[in-house]
């Protein structure tokens, strides 16, 4: 059976996240706090960084950069978008 939680991203009840999808204190915040909507939004921010930053998510100093960005784009906080960088046309 699913968990409904009140997600701290979108401010609506939603179905939570199966498991922790972040290792440590911010995946379990992660896991008690974002509904799945919520992180797919997220899932689709991060492969924008990946892509336009040219990031390697095996990389310690990527994945670092990453989680900062995950902690901002979920719970509040300066969002980084790559300069120049327009989100594709939907068709």
């Amino acid at each position: 059976m699913s968990r409904t939680i009140h997600c701290a991203k979108l401010g609506i009840d939603a179905q939570a996240l199966d498991f922790a999808p972040w290792p440590g204190p911010l995946g379990q915040r992660i896991y008690e706090q974002i509904s799945k909507p919520a992180w797919q939004q997220w899932l689709a921010h991060q492969t924008m960084l990946i892509n336009e930053y040219r990031l390697n998510p095996l990389d310690p100093k990527s994945r670092q950069f990453l989680g900062g960005e995950m902690e901002k784009f979920l719970f509040g906080g300066d969002v980084k978008q790559p300069e120049g960088y327009k989100p594709p046309q939907e068709s």
